[in-house]
């Protein structure tokens, strides 16, 4: 039982390295400027590599009550700027003041994966393999 809750840990921080070396491309080597909800988005992703990590290799998972407040937290936020993004009226809401605007779209594979949905994809499985982690323990 252990084991798989090492399992569990160690994807969930795979998932959280693999989400903030995608939003560093995107801003360092591609050149794209965050808007205001991305670094909301960052804030609460960056902390879990440290965190998601530390627990991976201590094999501790108590580390899930402070990873699934900040991964739900993220993704209430990821989803809300998606819905800026792929809602018509939905950008009105909270207008950006200065910057890059949150509604803006520097990708868009598919039609439906922009920055945004990656991050929103990367909370929900973290906050997933949380849940999962706690039923096992």
């Amino acid at each position: 039982m252990t084991k798989v809750r090492q399992y569990f840990l160690y994807f969930a921080w795979v998932i959280s390295l693999i989400a903030t070396l995608g939003s560093l491309y995107f801003s360092e080597i591609r050149g794209f400027i965050p808007c205001e909800l991305c670094w909301y988005q960052r804030i609460l992703m960056y902390p879990l590599v440290l965190i998601l990590g530390i627990g991976t290799f201590q094999n501790d998972s108590s580390v899930k009550r402070f990873v699934l407040p900040m991964a739900i937290i993220g993704w209430c936020i990821s989803f809300f700027h998606y819905l800026q993004q792929k809602v018509p009226g939905f950008a009105e809401i909270k207008p950006c003041k200065s910057g890059v605007p949150c509604s803006a779209e520097y990708i868009n594979w598919l039609g439906f994966i922009t920055i945004p949905f990656l991050a929103f994809t990367a909370f929900s499985l973290i906050i997933v393999l949380m849940l999962i982690n706690k039923k096992q323990h």
